[in-house]
């Protein structure tokens, strides 16, 4: 993609609250960028935009969009790539339903998400829906492995103003349920290709029939390849063992997965878990149930909207809820339980809250009780039982005088992708599960039951070395303590293990590197961070996500506010604007009383390493005086509180947007570097002060009232411009 044809920086279009805070946001980016011969372009990859780009021939030619998400996942491969990634959903089938639906009401002829496909064409439809599921933005964009930190003015905002921590009690019935065999960790074998290979995996029935479960997957030479299984009946043990000991405890049960990164497994795990919970209903009234359409995997609310006119069976749902523990909430006010969907409870940001309030969660009584959290892959459970364990031993943690934990994170060219992708399967039959090369090896074997889960996973060599490079580059930067969570006794860490032991060592650096199990690098960066000082954990993919939520909800109260930087492996960059999800309750609150607290701090460190990326790519020296603009607006903003409140009458997104722009203003318009910028910024940063008092009271007008974006998924642009942008002076001053 040349340059003539591809903005300077791409900014994305997503979802919920983050596009929200755009509209009002990306106008004054453009403004200062052109200010410079910036320009700020937009792809779109919300789940709207997908869908919409998946069905073109279902559309007229003024409905029709371009595939943008493709396109970026070229634009990334190249050293011309600058984007900003804000977060965009990452689909459960729920939300996906619930999207087509609101776009076929707008108008657009695509067709119905079929959850039984019945024929060819329904097949296909359903393997295009299935490729816009879970994670499916970040695979293709993620050319690179990640660098996440608290940026400096944000980690000593919070050391200045702690937020409120939980206490732990030594007491705490709080603890972490997992499988001690039959899950993945427990069946995972893993081997390093010496050469290029392509491989098939069958599924062989007892009688010998082969079925080819998935063909022609290609690995380079050096690839780490993964296979592994979770047993259908020794989860369903587990599961059932599990009720009755929290029954016991009196406990509330709190079930803990990723079903939208992991999205072909998790749901599966769902689904167990809410047919073992309801099992007796399923036993008495199961040809009932299956004659309704209902799919356990789709959760609690959906099995309760479609036997709501079988009072028998509700009854007998009533029944079996009175004995059974009671549930960990999401909405204790509307009865939404741990149970009702999928994605409402997702691990990397459950468990985290879960520990900052002291190991408490919601109960429906509307109070805070103890919880047994169940997760069940015993992979990386060991993590929150370890943290869980050492706050009850050692008390909370002080975020005024805590230190900080980096993360450094393999996930370039989809490094780890569990469970998300076409190489996971739910078995049809009993049977055995071979991962065969093209030479006739037989890479992985697995001998597996109707209803196991089984993956493959791999990660690149290349993608490999540039992790353990930037691991190095960071620890060298730092000067601190650097871990590689990795346990030797693990079948793929082993592999990689193979990798990171020789680099450090050839690069002089083994004595600056720890390489430790999960359980014992989570204490060890505890005790660290405790101490007030840093820590850096290099991790695979999967524990990425979730350390770079767990610390920074612990030191920060969020996750939204990381600096998220990823090295492009082709020389571009990608600046991701924190782990904070799309916020879906910030939109809930805009609706009804036209107050959006979602806070664009991710926003703004993004963007000024964006502008620095940018000057040291192009050379281009205004686009560094813009960027240390930006950085200096942001420290304004944290020094001055100018960040959202969470309640209706307290500033709010809009405000903040309005503050940042009149500090970025101020900075340009006083830096001595480049004249011809501070001269235009000054009138701008005058009228910005001036009419101080015209632009708030515009913003606020109408606060506090019902809004209406014209759709959730799909807004209308001009309604959405029309609520996020509501002064008119503001306007006209950023132009």
């Amino acid at each position: 993609m040349a340059n003539t044809h591809t903005p300077d920086i791409v900014y994305t279009k997503v979802d919920e609250a983050p596009e929200l805070a755009s509209a009002s946001l990306l106008p004054i980016i453009r403004s200062f960028a052109s200010a410079a011969g910036i320009s700020v372009g937009t792809k779109d990859i919300s789940l709207a935009g997908r869908i919409l780009a998946a069905f073109p021939e279902h559309l007229t030619e003024s409905q029709r969009i371009s595939d943008d998400l493709a396109e970026l996942g070229q634009l990334v491969k190249t050293p011309e790539a600058n984007v900003v990634k804000l977060p965009n959903i990452s689909a459960s089938v729920q939300q996906l339903v619930a999207a087509v639906k609101e776009l076929q009401g707008q108008g657009y002829a695509i067709p119905d998400y079929p959850e039984t496909p019945a024929s060819d064409a329904e097949h296909e439809v359903r393997a295009r829906y299935d490729a816009l599921k879970g994670s499916a933005v970040n695979p293709v964009l993620r050319e690179g492995n990640s660098d996440r930190r608290a940026a400096r003015a944000v980690k000593a905002f919070a050391q200045a103003n702690p937020h409120r921590m939980g206490d732990w009690s030594k007491d705490s019935k709080t603890r972490v349920a997992s499988m001690s065999g039959g899950d993945f960790r427990s069946n995972e074998t893993s081997a390093t290709l010496t050469d290029a290979a392509t491989a098939t995996i069958i599924h062989v029935a007892p009688d010998g029939t082969e079925t080819v479960l998935k063909d022609a997957v290609s690995y380079p030479a050096g690839t780490v390849v993964d296979a592994t299984y979770m047993s259908a009946r020794a989860l369903d043990a587990f599961l059932h063992e599990e009720i009755d000991k929290t029954k016991a405890e009196g406990t509330l049960f709190s079930l803990h997965l990723k079903a939208t990164m992991m999205k072909v497994s998790d749901p599966i795990l769902f689904g167990h878990a809410v047919k073992a919970f309801l099992a007796p209903v399923f036993e008495a009234h199961g040809e009932e149930l299956a004659a309704l359409g209902v799919n356990p995997n789709s959760g609690l609310g959906d099995l309760l909207a479609r036997v709501k006119d079988a009072p028998e069976i509700v009854a007998a749902i009533d029944k079996v809820m009175a004995t059974r523990p009671p549930l960990y909430m999401v909405d204790s006010d509307r009865g939404i339980t741990n149970l009702h969907v999928s994605s409402d409870v997702i691990v990397d940001a459950s468990m985290p809250a879960l520990i900052r309030a002291g190991g408490k969660g919601w109960g429906p009584d509307g109070k805070e009780h103890d919880a047994n959290c169940i997760i069940p892959d015993d992979s990386y459970a060991p993590v929150y039982d370890e943290t869980i364990k050492y706050f009850k031993e050692t008390g909370k943690l002080d975020p005024a005088t805590a230190g900080t934990v980096q993360n450094i994170g393999l996930m370039a060219q989809k490094a780890e992708e569990y469970g998300s992708h076409p190489t996971t399967f739910e078995i049809p039959a009993d049977g055995v599960v071979k991962m065969v090369l093209d030479d006739g090896t037989v890479l992985h074997q697995h001998t597996v039951e109707a209803g196991d889960i089984w993956r493959a996973a791999s990660a690149r060599r290349a993608p490999i070395e540039d992790w353990v490079q930037l691991a190095i580059d960071r620890q060298r930067a730092e000067g601190c303590e650097a871990i590689f969570w990795l346990d030797e006794t693990r079948a793929h860490d082993a592999e990689l293990i193979k990798y990171v032991r020789p680099i450090l060592k050839a690069k002089g650096v083994a004595d600056k590197f720890k390489i430790m199990a999960p359980r014992q690098a989570t204490r060890a960066t505890f005790e660290t961070i405790r101490a007030g000082k840093t820590s850096i954990a290099i991790t695979g993919n999967v524990l990425r996500d979730y350390l770079t939520d767990l610390f920074p909800i612990l030191e920060l109260a969020t996750s939204a506010k990381m600096l998220s930087i990823v090295k492009l492996m082709q020389g571009g960059g990608l600046f991701e604007t924190g782990a904070g999800g799309s916020a879906p309750k910030h939109v809930q609150q805009l609706q009804a009383e036209n107050h959006l607290r979602w806070d664009s701090l991710g926003e703004f460190c993004a963007l000024g390493e964006s502008f620095k990326f940018l000057a040291d790519a192009r050379d281009n020296a205004k686009a560094r005086v813009l960027g240390e603009a930006v950085e200096t607006a942001t420290q304004g903003v944290l020094d001055h509180d100018r960040s959202p409140g969470r309640k209706v009458g307290q500033p709010d997104n809009r405000d903040s947007h309005y503050w940042f722009a009149r500090y970025w203003a101020e900075a340009l318009a006083t830096q001595r570097g480049d004249t011809e910028l501070a001269a235009h910024f000054d009138p701008v940063a005058k009228a910005l002060a001036e009419k101080e008092a015209t632009i708030l009271a515009e913003l606020h007008a109408g606060r506090g009232k019902p809004v209406d974006q014209g759709g959730y998924y799909h807004p209308d642009a001009a309604k959405t411009d029309a609520i996020m942008r509501p002064s008119a002076t503001l306007n006209a001053i950023i132009g």
